[in-house]
């Protein structure tokens, strides 16, 4: 069986792509087709999708990426596992068909063929190879993130129109250094003050003192 014959091709151009892809992340610019931050996020808004009583579509999602293997890794490793599969299965298959039958499939047929095996045992082999990537958490924080978190008042006297640099440490103990003016308008506060940051106005955060009512709200 040669490699480039007709009935081969599709899947020896999934071998130069799977080779394409490959020398590109060695060089150090596969980030160009996975963006920097190719993994899946299966956070779905199940009522968002919900609807007439037809259940709930946020669940029916999850579950069809979870049996794909999506969002177990890096979307551009499943990708080439994908890739890597439906070349095996396919050159594999066309080997056993000339074994058998003294023919190779049709090439759509082969190819076709090799697709629907190679998603499911993608999906499959992506689980247990999932447990052996290393896991990189990211500590990446929005800044609406920081509301809600005690700051501490660094350098000067923040005051209405008058924001003072302030510290505070997000929910992975990282630091950062935001501009706070105080939400009462008739407040101030002062260097050293600890104070609660309750909202966030483009890139300056509004916080209270503690004895401030607000703290007393639900």
């Amino acid at each position: 069986m040669t490699l480039f014959e007709l009935y081969n091709l599709p899947f020896a151009i999934a071998l130069m792509v799977l080779l394409f892809i490959s020398v590109l992340q060695i060089v150090g610019i596969g980030d160009f087709f996975d963006g920097g931050d190719a993994d899946i996020d299966l956070d779905f808004d199940a009522d968002g999708l919900s609807a007439d009583g037809l259940g709930t579509g946020g669940g029916l999602l999850e579950g069809a990426f979870s049996l794909l293997g999506l969002g177990r890794m890096p979307f551009l490793i499943w990708l080439m596992m994908l890739i890597a599969l439906y070349a095996i299965i396919g050159l594999a298959g066309q080997q056993a068909a000339i074994s058998l039958l003294g023919d190779p499939l049709h090439t759509g047929l082969a190819s076709l063929l090799a697709g629907a095996a190679a998603v499911p045992a993608n999906g499959a082999l992506s689980r247990p190879i999932a447990r052996l990537l290393p896991k990189d958490e990211t500590t990446a924080v929005t800044l609406d993130s920081l509301v809600r978190r005690d700051a501490e008042v660094q350098i000067g006297t923040a005051r209405k129109g008058s924001p003072a640099r302030t510290k505070v440490v997000d929910r992975f103990g990282h630091p950062h250094f935001v501009m706070v003016e105080p939400h009462d308008p008739h407040a101030a506060l002062t260097e050293g003050e600890t104070v609660l940051l309750v909202r966030r106005e483009g890139e300056t955060f509004y916080a209270v003192q503690y004895e401030h009512p607000k703290l007393g709200l639900d």
